[in-house]
């Protein structure tokens, strides 16, 4: 059956409805409370790098209906983020500071702003600091600095990318080529020892920053090499009927979400008709499984897949996405 026109607006507000707090009580802020129900103690922990993905996720829907309010409240998420982070935007891992620094510099671009605002010039300077020639390049995962990998160089890529710093994102695609791509699968591994050991791990959402950044820096080869990155992920990673995989809760209920942002943008970029159908189809198919699979809980519509007791915000965040995805492919309705 069609996606109907009401399924991301319905997305959006089951996680605006169901999770949306103020941060600290404070007055002017928001914050998404990691579960429905929600913890009971406002210091509860609250997952930075989720906070992220939902301000991302009010800037898609801000793209999708500009006459709404979603863009006033990405900003008082962003005001809630600071506060909740201890009146700071750093904290100890360069992957997450990566994702905030993308929806914040998103939220730049949507407010007009010809400079960077100071909360994205102190990230962005934490990624080049995490940048370094030890294992060859890439970017450390946190400030232990043990550990470089995907996660953390791949949206790093994006963000210089977007930043007009072109020379470093594919500086930044090229070590990740040379050291984590596994040429038999042509998927993306998960990062690189300080002893040179390869962890082999093979995540959705590391297929989708990639192909962010790719398409970001574009050019001939990494165009190509995106839309052998998207047959590949129609080969290796989704089922045979399109649908991509699915985590209930906890980071992996974000992964996919997070593939379905960045395989839209690859369906509209120039990476040819064979990826950009493989693409179309994986956001088709995963599209219509999330919103024919939606369920009441406790009287609330929930998203899937099921579980039992608290319903992680990271899964709800995960099906906006993917029907924001879909939404910007093809309108929202289809």
């Amino acid at each position: 059956m069609p996606i109907p026109h009401a399924a991301a607006p319905t997305a959006a507000a089951t996680v605006r409805r169901l999770y949306a707090r103020r941060s600290l009580h404070m007055p002017g802020t928001r914050l998404g409370a990691i579960a429905f129900p929600p913890p009971t103690s406002a210091h509860s922990h609250w997952h930075y790098w989720w906070q992220a993905h939902l301000l991302d996720c009010l800037l898609d829907e801000h793209r999708r209906a500009p006459t709404g309010d979603a863009l006033d409240e990405a900003r008082r998420l962003a005001r809630g983020i600071w506060l909740r982070n201890g009146a700071r935007w750093r904290n100890a891992y360069y992957d997450d500071m990566a994702w905030l620094v993308l929806a914040l510099q998103r939220l730049d671009a949507v407010d007009g702003r010809r400079r960077p605002r100071r909360r994205v010039r102190v990230l962005g300077d934490a990624l080049r600091s995490a940048h370094t020639p030890d294992l060859g390049g890439g970017v450390y995962w946190n400030t232990a600095r043990d550990f470089k990998n995907t996660p953390s160089t791949a949206p790093a890529a994006l963000f210089f990318a977007r930043a007009g710093d072109t020379p470093r994102a594919q500086e930044l695609l090229d070590w990740l080529r040379g050291r984590l791509f596994d040429t038999e699968r042509g998927l993306y591994l998960d990062g690189v020892k300080a002893d040179g050991r390869v962890q082999r791990a093979v995540y959705t959402y590391n297929q989708g920053t990639v192909l962010g950044a790719l398409v970001a820096v574009g050019g001939t080869r990494n165009l190509a090499h995106a839309a052998a990155l998207v047959e590949a992920i129609a080969r290796e990673v989704a089922g045979d009927d399109g649908v991509l995989p699915l985590a209930a809760d906890g980071d992996g209920g974000l992964f996919t979400g997070i593939l379905a942002r960045y395989l839209a943008e690859a369906a509209v970029a120039d990476v040819g008709h064979t990826a950009a159908t493989a693409a179309r189809r994986m956001l088709d198919a995963t599209a219509a499984h999330v919103w024919d699979s939606r369920r009441s809980t406790g009287g609330e519509l929930t998203f899937p897949p099921p579980q039992d007791g608290p319903v992680s915000l990271s899964s709800q965040l995960q099906a906006w996405m993917v029907l924001e995805a879909h939404a910007a492919v093809h309108g929202p309705a289809t």
